[in-house]
C-alpha cells in the first residue's frame, strides 16, 4: 500500500488547481458510493479537466502501482465507478467544455463530462438526434455512458451507445494518449479498438473525448398505451407487435407494482387495478406513424388488451412517458434499499421470462417490481427491501441468483445495459466459458499489466455456485 503523501505530492505538480484535489474525509466518503449496492472509500479524488492531467496522473499511478477509478456522475447500477481497492478516483463530472455539433458531417465532438440529454438538446437545434437515451440521461455523462455501453428505451429501434461512437481519444493505463476511429461512417483500418473500449467499464483506458454519430430527428411521433389484465399477455402482445412489420422506437412495460408505486408517489391517472401496461413509442414520417398507430390498435383488438389510449398532443405524450420515468424514484420511496437488475432475454423468450419472474416473486416472497425495455427483452426486475433485515436479504440474494439463472437458461445475458461492475462479476462463469473469460483477462493484462485501472471489476473473485453448462 502506497502512503497517501506519495500520491498527493505528485498530484499537486500535475494539477494546477489544488481545489480540484480532494482529500477531506467528507469528500472521500461521498465518492465511495454509486447508485448500486456497496461502499468503498478512495484515498484521494481528482476532478480532472484536461487530457494532460489524466495522462500525468496515470503515468504516476502506473509507476507507483496505485489503483485509478474513472467516475462520471456515479449513476451506475452495477458498481462500475466504486474504488474497490482505494487509490485515486478521477472525477470527470466537471469536464464539460467541449460540445461541438458538425451538422454537415452529422457528428458531435464532446468532452467526457457532457450530460447526455444536453448533447441531444444541442443536436436538436440542427434537426439532429443523439439516439441513445438511458433512463439517467438528464444527469449521466457521456463518458460513463461509453464506459458502460448504455442503452435506453430508444435502443429498440436505434441501437445502443456503441452504435453511435465513431472515434475516441483515450489515455492508456501507462499514460499514453491514443486515438481510435475517426469521424467517418466507415472505418475498417486495423482492429476496432473503439468498440473494444466502449463497454469495457473503464478497465482498459480513460476516455477524454468522443466523436459521436448523429442522425436526422424524426418528423413525427405518437405514443400508444395498452392496458392489460394479465402480466404475461402484455409480453405476448410485444411479440405480436414486433412480428407485424412494425418498428416502434420503444416499447416500455410497467407491471402492477410499478403502476401502484407511481400512483402513490405522484398520481398520473394510471389504472392501478391493471396487471401491466405497455407504452409504445412510434416515430418517423407522419403518414407512417399514423399507419403504425392504427395497426397497433388493430393488434390490440386481436389480443387480450383491456383498453387502448393514443396521445392527441405532445403534452399528453409527455405525461405518459413521465409515468414511466417516475417508476424508479417511486419504488425507492417504499423501502430504504433498491436492487436494480437488467437481465435480458431473446425477444421470443420475453413471455417465458415474465412468467419466471412471477414465479420467483412468489417463491421468495419478495417485493419484486418489473418494468423496463420489454421491446428488446431488457427488463429491469427491481427488488425493494431493507438491507438491515438479514432474513429478508437472504431471500433477496437468492431471488437475484434465480433471476440471473432464468435469463441465462432462456438464452439471455446477465446484463443488457447496466454492465457487470462489482454486482455481477461472481456470475460471469454462468454465462461465459473458462476459455472466453481467459481471453478477456489476457486482453486486460495486455492493456494494463499492472492492473491499476478500475481493478476488481468484471472478472469473478468468488467461486460461483453454478457450473457453466454450454
Amino acid at each position: 500500500m502506497v502512503q497517501k503523501e506519495k500520491i498527493t505530492e505528485p498530484l499537486h505538480r500535475i494539477v494546477s488547481d489544488p481545489g480540484r484535489i480532494l482529500t477531506k474525509e467528507t469528500d472521500l466518503v461521498s465518492y465511495g458510493y454509486d447508485a448500486s449496492f456497496g461502499f468503498y472509500k478512495p484515498d484521494v479524488v481528482v476532478q480532472v479537466k484536461s487530457e494532460e492531467e489524466v495522462a500525468g496522473i496515470l503515468k504516476m499511478a502506473n509507476k507507483l502501482r496505485v489503483p485509478v477509478t474513472p467516475r462520471g456522475q456515479a449513476s451506475s447500477l452495477s458498481g462500475g465507478p466504486l474504488p474497490v481497492e482505494g487509490g485515486i478516483v478521477l472525477d470527470f463530472s466537471q469536464w464539460r467544455e467541449k460540445l461541438v455539433i458538425d451538422s454537415e458531417d452529422m457528428v458531435a465532438v464532446v468532452s467526457p463530462g457532457v450530460i447526455t440529454a444536453d448533447l441531444d438538446q444541442e443536436a436538436a437545434k440542427y434537426g439532429l438526434l443523439y439516439a441513445p437515451d438511458p433512463g439517467s440521461s438528464h444527469f449521466s455523462t457521456i463518458g460513463g455512458n461509453l464506459a458502460e455501453n448504455s442503452g435506453g428505451p430508444r435502443c429498440l429501434k436505434y441501437g445502443v451507445t456503441k452504435d453511435y461512437v465513431l472515434g475516441l481519444r483515450v489515455v492508456s493505463p501507462q499514460g499514453e494518449i491514443i486515438r481510435t476511429g475517426g469521424r467517418t461512417v466507415k472505418n475498417v483500418t486495423g482492429y476496432d479498438l473503439t468498440k473494444l473500449i466502449v463497454g469495457s467499464e473503464g478497465t482498459l483506458g480513460v476516455i477524454t473525448e468522443a466523436t459521436l454519430r448523429l442522425i436526422p430527428r424524426p418528423l413525427s411521433s405518437h405514443t400508444v398505451m395498452l392496458i392489460f389484465d394479465h402480466f404475461v399477455e402484455a409480453a405476448e402482445t410485444v411479440t405480436k407487435i414486433l412480428t407485424s412489420r412494425i418498428q416502434p422506437a420503444k416499447i416500455e412495460m410497467m407491471d402492477q407494482a410499478s403502476i401502484q408505486a407511481v400512483e402513490a408517489f405522484k398520481p398520473q391517472g394510471l389504472p392501478v387495478d391493471a396487471e401491466a401496461i405497455l407504452l409504445v413509442g412510434l416515430d418517423g414520417h407522419p403518414a407512417a406513424v399514423a399507419d403504425d398507430t392504427a395497426r397497433i390498435s388493430e393488434i390490440a383488438s386481436q389480443m387480450h388488451v383491456r383498453s387502448v389510449r393514443v396521445d392527441h398532443s405532445e403534452s399528453e405524450a409527455r405525461e405518459l412517458w413521465m409515468a414511466r420515468k417516475l417508476v424508479s424514484p417511486a419504488i425507492a420511496a417504499k423501502k430504504p434499499t433498491k436492487i436494480s437488475e437488467d437481465a435480458t432475454v431473446p425477444r421470443s423468450k420475453i413471455p417465458a421470462f415474465c412468467k419466471k419472474l412471477q414465479d420467483i416473486k412468489k417463491k421468495y416472497q419478495i417485493d419484486l417490481v418489473v418494468f423496463g425495455h420489454i421491446g428488446d427483452g431488457n427488463l429491469h426486475p427491481n427488488i425493494i427491501c431493507d438491507k438491515r433485515d438479514r432474513e429478508e436479504m437472504k431471500r433477496v440474494w437468492q431471488a437475484v441468483e434465480a433471476i440471473f439463472k432464468a435469463a441465462i437458461e432462456l438464452g439471455g445475458t446477465l446484463s443488457g445495459e447496466h454492465g457487470i461492475g462489482t454486482m455481477k462479476r461472481a456470475y460471469m462463469p454462468w454465462e461465459l466459458t473458462p476459455q472466453e473469460l481467459d481471453l478477456m483477462k489476457r486482453i486486460k493484462t495486455a492493456w494494463d499489466p499492472n492492473n491499476i485501472l478500475n481493478p476488481s471489476k468484471i472478472f469473478p473473485s468468488v467461486r460461483p455456485k453454478l457450473v457453466h453448462s454450454r
